[in-house]
């Protein structure tokens, strides 16, 4: 009778296995995520049917909000009249034209832009807005930890919401999974909106742990809003024990905050199911300069991968620079092949690293795909002072991007995101000039260097590659 069930179970185990197999080969992904799922089910079938009950469902087709709230939220903004403006450059009028097909990212004209380079900086900047509002503070983040920083964000949030104003936070559950309920708690307790961006719980935990929201935005009073890669927490002020942590954020004033609205309120009526509008959500802009930028809200639902086009788009079509920060480099084929094409055929790319991330395996696969890049020509820079967590491409002298989304899988894939595409020669210059600085911090890693590492090291690189997909 044991053997009986012995054989029935090992049975209807491998049945599954070959089933969830089947499952992946027929969802036709991406193949270098697909490869990776099949070798570890069938080499480690039991860790990889737990890693595939929690990680690797696909839900790309399922949607989290309706075409018909998003079009009912971004109509909002067309009538506040924040659209008009000067026709687009020509040479970027198909990006924008990928931008508005894709995501409905409409493009607003005359923003002015602040960039802050220093978490302390930039924390005081974001305090000093929050006193200053009057009617509401949106405030969405990935990490929003219970230390000194944490503390002060709340206590000031709280205090405006005691005066009246109203003040709604989106978190990401998976993101603050280590801080305790009594933050939140003490936040609703002082009259706070706040809310878990898909909620991890059992049975459904499943088909939610592997999407995250990895945005960073803030919107305050529709006139003031940050975006960037700085979460709340103190290392992004303080930095780490082995370094400083260099990061960048962005103030925006003027009519790009109704695009930041717009991804806020997108998430708001997906967590909440409640539908916020209203002309006071989207006051007239005042205009400061003549940039043109598009807000991007990225995400895995939905058939296309905005940010990973796009982004390979304005790579593919620049002619005389790609220049990059990303704390994390996993590209797919297509992003890698337009960098080293672009560097093959005399654009000069660079590609900034930091020496040392806050993971070692995801350092290993990110170093494996430099060697085919330097080949091509790409300049890699490591910056040494610290960690490097800033993301930005600069394309040519008009064309910046900035926002929360690495260079990776998990940005392009999984995470839900938000970067903005900036048309100006003024703006792309002054972060060209912040690139410039940065790398007389890095360390320029010439080929004779790069290939005389150690064999064992890049045996393991070349192994941890397999599973890029899955970081």
């Amino acid at each position: 009778m044991q053997q009986i069930l012995t054989y029935t179970f090992l049975t209807l185990y491998t049945v599954t296995i070959l089933g969830i197999v089947l499952v992946i080969i027929t969802d036709n992904r991406n193949p270098l995520k697909t490869l990776p799922w099949i070798i570890v089910l069938l080499l480690a079938p039991v860790a990889g049917l737990v890693f595939y009950f929690f990680f690797g469902q696909n839900l790309s087709k399922q949607r989290i909000i309706s075409r018909r709230t998003r079009k009912r939220i971004t109509l909002q903004l067309e009538e506040a009249e924040h659209t008009g403006c000067p026709d687009l450059p020509e040479q970027y009028r198909p990006l924008a034209q990928l931008l508005r097909r894709t995501c409905h990212a409409v493009p607003l004209y005359g923003s002015r832009i602040t960039p802050y380079t220093d978490g302390g900086a930039k924390m005081e900047a974001l305090l000093g807005e929050i006193a200053r509002a009057h009617h509401h503070i949106h405030l969405q983040y990935y990490i929003l930890s219970d230390d000194e920083t944490g503390r002060r964000l709340r206590d000031a949030l709280a205090a405006k919401a005691r005066e009246g104003v109203r003040v709604r936070i989106l978190y990401d559950d998976v993101g603050c999974s280590g801080v305790k309920k009594a933050f939140f708690r003490e936040m609703r307790e002082a009259g706070i909106e706040v809310h878990a961006f898909l909620h991890v719980k059992f049975p459904r935990f499943t088909s939610k742990v592997n999407y995250r929201n990895h945005r960073k935005i803030v919107v305050i009073d529709g006139r003031t809003g940050f975006i960037g890669g700085m979460n709340i927490a103190d290392r992004y002020v303080r930095g780490t024990e082995w370094g400083s942590w260099r990061d960048t954020h962005f103030r925006i004033e003027g009519s790009g905050v109704a695009g930041l609205q717009i991804a806020f309120l997108s998430d708001w009526s997906a967590t909440t199911k409640r539908h916020i509008a209203g002309p006071e959500y989207f006051p007239a802009a005042k205009r400061y300069t003549d940039d043109i930028l598009q807000i991007v809200a990225g995400g895995p639902f939905g058939k296309w991968r905005t940010l990973l086009q796009a982004e390979s788009y304005a790579v593919a079509n620049a002619r005389r620079r790609v220049w990059i920060q990303t704390p994390y480099y996993l590209p797919s084929d297509v992003l890698n092949t337009a960098l080293q094409t672009a560097a093959l055929a005399g654009t000069d790319v660079r590609l900034m690293l930091p020496a040392r991330s806050d993971s070692k395996l995801i350092d290993l696969a990110s170093h494996s795909y430099l060697d085919d890049m330097m080949r091509a020509g790409v300049k890699i820079l490591f910056y040494e002072p610290g960690f490097l967590h800033s993301k930005l491409l600069i394309a040519d002298d008009a064309l910046t991007v900035i926002g929360s989304a690495n260079m990776d899988f998990r940005s392009f894939e999984h995470n839900f995101e938000v970067n903005a595409f900036v048309c100006d020669e003024e703006f792309t210059a002054r972060m060209a000039a912040i690139f410039d600085s940065d790398a007389a911090k890095c360390h320029a890693v010439t080929p004779g260097e790069w290939f005389r590492r150690p064999r064992r090291r890049r045996w393991a690189e070349s192994f941890m590659r397999v599973f890029s997909p899955l970081m």
